[in-house]
């Protein structure tokens, strides 16, 4: 029998996500990105479907590989433009009560001692509800905004997301002991000096020194997101994640890699089920099979070919534009992000994939393995199909039309699913990670490396070591 399923709401503050050109669909709110009550709806639905957490991707440079411009990405609203998603939340958590929030944010853009800060800001306001998307960031335009200089290369990429958690662990879990606080109104003592510690950390690519400027959060440690599937992104996903994301084009790719990264999970002295893996989901459901499918038509006549384009040409770090649709796709090793292209080449060596094929794969839902049109029983076939023959854990449910593709699911598929007995009918108590993993467990486990930035484990001046 399937085991229980876990959902996360997909989207990104702009007018697009994952399905190009749909925000011109008649009956697609995505132009309102830009106004509150567009998030707080969203949460709310979420909520309503008893959704796990919003899970808000991010990133801050150009879609530019396609014609070796943005010009395409501009014109057809690929990703772009985008707002801050770290400002959406509390508006989102005043307006819910157990929903989590997944919020990304690159290593390679936020400087560690104040993103701390704001995570641990976040984690107090939302009651603990708080996760972080662990991202390296790949694209030129956004560290030349930032710095005038082009990315690093993609391995050196985790070299510094492992010396920056480093950082943020001693911040979040070394920097305070548990009973710092007192709050003593009688003594007139709000926190014992003697118990909080001052960070000194010296490293390759980070020094600071200080003492973490907020109190102990519900969580400390933010429930962490990765999503890296890489060789090197693996490494560092079976280190330090607790939920990894992942899109791939078959259940034997999809399969490969849970149990790879289970293994690796194991390697690195962690139990091989601290790792939730959640696959890309977009689902199209009506009452039947066949008015699912008209609908899924009517989403196609809105598709974006060339805005599809864009973003896979952005991905995989090759200009479409260079090659005839009929050519077959071949990995290219490049800086972006690699497994994109060895999730469609090397992963499944049986099938050759033409540019044409990805993109009417990329059309609706950006290439989502599971891209699933049918009834509610329909869909909640092959979501359990997926479960049991992959090993994953659950899904990251993206949408074509906003907000009608995730309202359809809350009022079509839950409810099939709930029947099935393959999925929660009420929300756990606790902290966004206790929801996951078990009441009375707020905090990492002593088996995660954070564990050995805490007061009287280790001393918080240790930088832990590179994976």
């Amino acid at each position: 029998m399937t085991k229980e399923i876990r959902l996360n709401t997909f989207a990104l503050a702009a007018p697009s996500h994952l399905s190009m050109g749909l925000w011109r669909h008649p009956r697609d709110r995505s132009l309102q990105y830009n106004q509150l009550s567009y998030w707080t709806d969203l949460a709310r639905i979420s909520e309503q479907g008893k959704f796990d957490a919003v899970f808000l991707a991010d990133g801050i440079s150009l879609y530019d590989v396609y014609k070796g411009s943005p010009d395409t990405a501009i014109r057809h609203a690929v990703q772009f433009p985008r707002l801050d998603p770290i400002l959406l939340v509390s508006a989102m958590a005043h307006v819910t009560k157990h929903v989590g929030f997944g919020i990304t944010s690159s290593v390679s853009y936020e400087p560690p001692y104040l993103f701390a800060r704001r995570m641990s800001t976040l984690d107090h306001v939302t009651d603990g509800r708080v996760g972080w998307n662990i991202v390296t960031s790949f694209g030129d335009s956004g560290t030349k905004a930032l710095n005038g200089q082009a990315a690093r290369a993609h391995d050196d990429r985790y070299d510094v997301a492992d010396e920056y958690m480093s950082l943020v662990y001693q911040y979040w879990e070394g920097s305070w002991e548990d009973d710092a606080v007192l709050r003593d109104k009688e003594q007139g003592i709000f926190a014992d000096p003697a118990r909080i510690h001052t960070v000194n950390h010296e490293g390759e690519f980070f020094r600071s020194e200080g003492i973490h400027i907020c109190e102990p959060s519900p969580q400390r440690t933010p429930l962490l997101f990765q999503a890296g599937t890489s060789a090197r992104g693996k490494a560092f996903a079976a280190r330090h994640a607790e939920c990894v994301s992942i899109s791939a084009p078959s259940k034997k790719v999809v399969k490969d890699a849970v149990d790879d990264l289970r293994q690796r999970a194991v390697q690195a002295g962690r139990p091989a089920d601290s790792i939730k893996v959640f696959l890309s989901l977009t689902a199209i459901p009506a009452a039947t099979d066949t008015l699912a499918q008209a609908k899924f038509r009517d989403y196609l006549q809105y598709a974006s070919t060339e805005g599809a384009a864009a973003l896979f040409s952005r991905w995989a770090g090759i200009d479409l534009s260079k090659y005839s649709l009929d050519d077959p796709i071949e990995y290219v090793e490049s800086n972006h992000m690699q497994s994109v292209i060895n999730n469609y080449t090397r992963a499944d060596p049986d099938r050759v994939w033409t540019f044409r094929e990805i993109l009417e794969r990329v059309a609706i839902g950006g290439g989502s393995a599971s891209l699933l049109v049918g009834s509610p029983a329909t869909i909640a076939d092959q979501m359990q199909a997926w479960v049991d023959e992959t090993g994953i854990d659950g899904f990251n449910l993206g949408y074509a039309v906003a907000h009608e593709s995730f309202q359809d699911f809350v009022d079509l598929v839950v409810p099939e699913l709930q029947r099935r007995g393959v999925y929660k009918r009420d929300y756990a108590p606790g902290t966004l990670r206790e929801k996951l993993y078990g009441e009375g467990l707020a905090r990492l486990p002593a088996s995660h490396p954070a564990a050995q930035a805490r007061h009287g484990h280790q001393p918080a001046v240790s930088a832990l070591p590179v994976a």
